[in-house]
């Protein structure tokens, strides 16, 4: 019983990290926009910040920590393959957040030099390692 509920609150963080995941560089294509130390530009600033620090930050710490619990509990999938390529997704995943976060200093520092396109690309990225994720968790192709 204890396995489903860290299961669900694993998952329920994936749902709320990758919301983030999707949602920031929109914010960021928005932010491109707005000349910088404009009114606009502050409440973008405003909302990345929040955005990160209060909802992807914390969600991503809770999925790896009700992931690294499921794996605790179930050791034997560290044998299986398909273990190893979602968590080489995760790690994938992790480090788009983690260039998100530094693009977001960018922006709150008036320095950002990347065009709306640059951003909509990177908008896929989250979707397209999600796609793996849940292909290796559910198929289990090896």
């Amino acid at each position: 019983m204890l396995y489903l509920w860290v299961k669900a609150l694993h998952v329920i963080s994936i749902i709320a990290w990758m919301a983030g995941l999707l949602y920031l560089p929109r914010l960021f294509v928005y932010h491109c926009e707005t000349a910088p130390g404009s009114e606009s530009s502050e409440r973008f600033k405003v909302m990345e910040r929040r955005l990160l620090r209060a909802i992807m930050n914390p969600a991503m710490g809770a999925a790896y920590l009700f992931g690294i619990a499921m794996i605790v509990m179930e050791p034997a999938w560290m044998k299986q393959g398909w273990l190893h390529a979602k968590l080489l997704f995760v790690l994938a995943l992790t480090v788009t957040h983690m260039m998100m976060a530094r693009w977001r200093k960018d922006f709150e520092a008036d320095r950002n030099t990347r065009p709306q396109r640059f951003f909509r690309m990177w908008n896929e990225a989250p979707t397209l390692l999600m796609i793996g994720i849940v292909i290796f968790v559910i198929v289990k192709p090896f």
